[in-house]
């Protein structure tokens, strides 16, 4: 069966939102929001993220250790950890009310007003989570940059620089803004779409006579005159 067109933007949507969701969940736990490398020790490399701090050693092995408190972490980490968490519970929302609502799911078939509904709600959520996702890693990466040149801090101090979780938060974040706005974008599809006529068979026109057309006065010879020899 084919698909129209707004349920293959909503397929689009469903999977494009699903893979920055998984992407936001891992970018929350991974420990690479920034990292650290020691020049006096090359062999030792720090990184850092929202739970935990760890360190890999030459050999390649990693020793990870959470954060003793909440409220001794910077102001950046700390409110980066409760979007995250929201735009995780949010993503995770969104992809249970849209996937009821799309086209190709046979569920409330017959109500197609709530199924439309259902996917403009998640759209809605998907385009608010994938903000919650941006806002703290564009944070974290601000305050990165300013604590790199800051010049009041000496150049033998390490700096900390912009890690890989970073760069996937900002992918998920893009991925679930863009899929929210192809779920809104399908809902108004719908809506706009104009039922097809059944086409007749084709008739020749019939020419219809104006009855205001004015008659033909044109003088026709009198068909005695054509017997006049002059």
């Amino acid at each position: 069966m084919a698909w129209s067109c707004h349920t293959k933007v909503q397929v689009g949507g469903i999977f494009l939102s699903f893979f920055g969701w998984v992407s936001s969940c891992v970018t929350t736990f991974l420990p690479l929001w920034k990292n650290l490398n020691l020049e006096l020790n090359e062999m030792q490399v720090w990184t850092t993220g929202l739970w935990q701090v760890c360190v890999t050693q030459e050999e390649g092995v990693m020793e990870c250790k959470n954060y003793e408190s909440f409220l001794a972490l910077p102001l950046d980490l700390r409110v980066s950890r409760i979007l995250m968490s929201l735009s995780n519970g949010s993503g995770l929302l969104g992809l249970l009310i849209c996937s009821c609502g799309l086209d190709c799911c046979k569920a409330w078939e017959e109500k197609s007003t709530l199924k439309k509904q259902l996917v403009l709600c998640g759209g809605v959520i998907f385009g608010i989570s994938g903000i919650m996702t941006l806002i703290p890693v564009s944070w974290v990466a601000y305050t990165t940059v300013n604590e790199f040149w800051d010049e009041t801090v000496s150049e033998i101090v390490p700096r900390w620089e912009f890690g890989e979780a970073l760069f996937l938060g900002w992918f998920a974040g893009f991925f679930l803004v863009v899929s929210g706005f192809l779920l809104i974008c399908s809902s108004s599809l719908k809506g706009t779409e104009m039922p097809s006529m059944p086409l007749g068979p084709c008739h020749e026109p019939t020419q219809v006579q104006d009855p205001v057309a004015k008659p033909n006065w044109r003088k026709r010879a009198h068909p005695k005159n054509t017997d006049l020899v002059i």
